[in-house]
């Protein structure tokens, strides 16, 4: 039987490392506030100029260095991102260029926090059915171009003018959402191979129902122009989020993919050796473990150092876990994530 497997992980951040500490520069918040709600301690930015683009080729040449590949074996990209370098085209083209690919095909999928995982499933049909033999899977994200602010320079310390009261009170607006995420890329190399290692299955679903929960209100086609000078003045062009709505979502449907997909498998939860969530936050994730019984373990979990990174959050917390010895052969390991849409999913693996 031929299954597809992980040969090799890699990922990078944001040249800046922003700790709670330093986000108190242009907004109000503390250490304290942001670890009670969410668990994140520090976060990563990009220095102006860096792309998501940019830091998918990153995650991209240390997985295939991982792997002990050449970028010339790969001919198939996979590029998950809901922060794309610009509106179109796609992130994949731009991935395929910049590491000299020439004509191979390059996908780009939408489906946020979930992005990976669904990757995982599109990657894995590839290679099962003969349509590539190598496939590069990139989840990569640059939220910087989501906050509020602009005096970067402050927030990271350097020289520069630090925000007005009413600058900071704007900043301080959107701080349930801007203190959770950070800039990162991960990335996978997959191949496919005979025997019992590997990807096991999926479990995948959407909803578009009540969408507005977590999503971007401007910058759309739902409008004419899709973005207007009073988009920006209100902060449309910022995520809004229904957070106790999202939760509960997350901790309800997460737990719940994770049975559906051991079971569909025939394996018990019980025989998990890790489970590697989407780190959303940290709430949620102690939440899912508590519902599905497991021990602390058992479950991996680096939000405190990276805060959200969407689609880069389950390959960084995967290669971290393979480099920790969290992830040895045989061992049965399971992704599970939720993100706007809503979609959610999880994969299991065979390592």
């Amino acid at each position: 039987m031929l299954r597809t497997r992980i040969l090799g992980t890699g990922f990078v951040t944001g040249e800046h490392l922003v700790k709670n500490e330093a986000l108190a520069r242009v907004m109000d918040t503390s250490d304290a506030w942001i670890r009670e709600r969410s668990g994140i301690e520090q976060r990563y930015f990009v220095e102006a100029g860096t792309s998501t683009s940019d830091l998918g080729l990153g995650a991209a040449r240390k997985a295939l260095d991982d792997a002990g590949l050449k970028a010339s074996e790969v001919d198939y990209i996979v590029f998950a991102t809901m922060t794309p370098d610009h509106f179109f085209p796609g992130c994949g083209a731009l991935l395929q260029n910049k590491l000299g690919l020439g004509h191979v095909p390059a996908l780009d999928i939408r489906q946020q926090c979930t992005g990976f995982i669904y990757g995982l499933q599109v990657s894995d049909a590839l290679l099962r059915s003969g349509q590539a033999q190598t496939v590069l899977l990139v989840g990569a994200e640059v939220h910087a171009g989501f906050m509020p602010w602009t005096q970067w320079d402050h927030l990271f310390g350097r020289p520069g003018p630090a925000p007005t009261a009413e600058e900071k009170a704007w900043n301080s607006k959107f701080r349930d959402r801007t203190v959770l995420f950070g800039d990162a890329a991960g990335a996978v190399v997959l191949r496919a191979a005979e025997g019992e290692r590997g990807l096991l299955g999926f479990k995948v679903h959407s909803d578009g129902t009540g969408f507005e929960a977590l999503y971007v209100p401007s910058c759309g086609f739902a409008q004419r122009p899709y973005v207007t000078a009073g988009d920006l003045a209100e902060g449309r062009h910022i995520p809004q989020m229904n957070g106790k709505h999202v939760f509960k979502l997350a901790v309800t449907r997460m737990p719940q993919v994770v049975r559906e997909v051991c079971a569909a498998n025939g394996v018990q939860v019980r025989d998990l050796d890790l489970l590697i969530a989407h780190q959303a936050n940290l709430r949620i994730n102690e939440a899912v473990q508590r519902a599905l019984e497991l021990p602390d373990e058992k479950v991996f979990n680096n939000i405190q150092r990276y805060g959200n990174t969407t689609a880069a959050t389950i390959p960084i917390a995967l290669d971290e876990a393979r480099r920790a010895g969290r992830v040895k052969e045989g061992q049965l390991v399971c992704f599970v994530g939720l993100g706007a849409g809503f979609h959610w999913g999880a994969a299991l693996l065979r390592a």
